[in-house]
């Protein structure tokens, strides 16, 4: 994807924070970008900011956990644009309690979300993307927290599914002339410690989805590190660039590679204390 002008992004969670990143940096480099996202009204305000730019931008309204409104969404793209060649499944929420406070209802809203929302994007835009044969790209946002752990139960799950999705159908999809990129951001200045203001009514109530006077330190830790974090226009230029040169893994800084960097250590340990064992075959 050398030559992105003239092509066509759909981006989930394109209001505001990385979203809107990656929607701005794809707009500027003369993509047709499709915006996706819950709030009407944010969604409004970023149509009408780029458009202002005369980038070729349109807006669509979806919930991403539900799989009808992601295709509803996938229709009104090829409706508005005729082909799509990359796929940005970019939405995530922060919700889900730690061990003893969780609930079905917490896990439901995340891996819908942040991984079904994901698989269902493969699964509806990858048939659209290899009908035009031109080649695409899809990025899919997982976390640093997909590569080492460490925020929370559910979250940590649904960004190491992302993370292994996203390996797996890379040799795949390249086959097939799609580019598979993982974007696994640190801390962004985005309203993600919020997420709570996006859920859905018909999973009732919840646990306090580390916010508030009940917040864990670490998730006190987070939103400080969050509210000082990196700028969401420059995760939108790491993407860009990691669409045109289709980067397997996309990251933003170097804050957590000692983090992964244990983790494999960790690994290999495991390895270790079990090599003199292996029976012979």
């Amino acid at each position: 994807m050398k030559d992105l002008a003239g092509k066509t992004a759909f981006v989930t969670g394109a209001a505001s924070g990385i979203g809107l990143g990656v929607a701005t940096a794809l707009a500027q480099a003369g993509v047709k970008v499709m915006l996706c996202d819950i709030e009407e009204d944010a969604l409004d305000r970023a149509v009408a900011q780029l458009a202002a730019t005369n980038a070729d931008v349109a807006g669509t309204v979806a919930d991403v956990s539900l799989k009808a409104e992601l295709q509803a969404a996938a229709e009104a793209t090829i409706a508005r644009f005729g082909k799509v060649h990359v796929l940005v499944n970019n939405a995530g929420v922060g919700g889900g309690g730690d061990y003893g406070s969780w609930t079905d209802a917490s896990w439901q809203w995340t891996i819908g979300v942040n991984l079904m929302s994901v698989v269902w994007g493969i699964e509806i835009f990858g048939p659209l993307i290899e009908r035009h044969g031109e080649g695409g790209q899809i990025v899919s946002t997982a976390s640093i927290a997909g590569l080492s752990g460490g925020v929370n139960p559910s979250y940590n799950v649904t960004k190491y599914g992302v993370v292994a999705l996203s390996e797996g159908l890379r040799p795949t999809l390249a086959e097939r002339g799609i580019g598979v990129s993982v974007l696994c951001p640190g801390f962004i200045r985005t309203d993600i410690m919020n997420s709570a203001r996006h859920l859905p009514a018909r999973f009732g109530e919840t646990e306090e989805m580390n916010e508030g006077d009940t917040a864990s330190e670490f998730a006190r830790v987070a939103r400080e590190a969050i509210l000082h974090g990196i700028d969401p226009r420059y995760v939108g230029e790491l993407v860009r660039e990691g669409i045109e040169n289709d980067w397997p893994y996309i990251l933003t800084d170097t804050e957590f590679e000692p983090a992964v960097d244990e983790r494999f250590a960790n690994i290999k340990a495991g390895f270790d204390l079990i090599r003199d064992r292996v029976p012979a075959r």
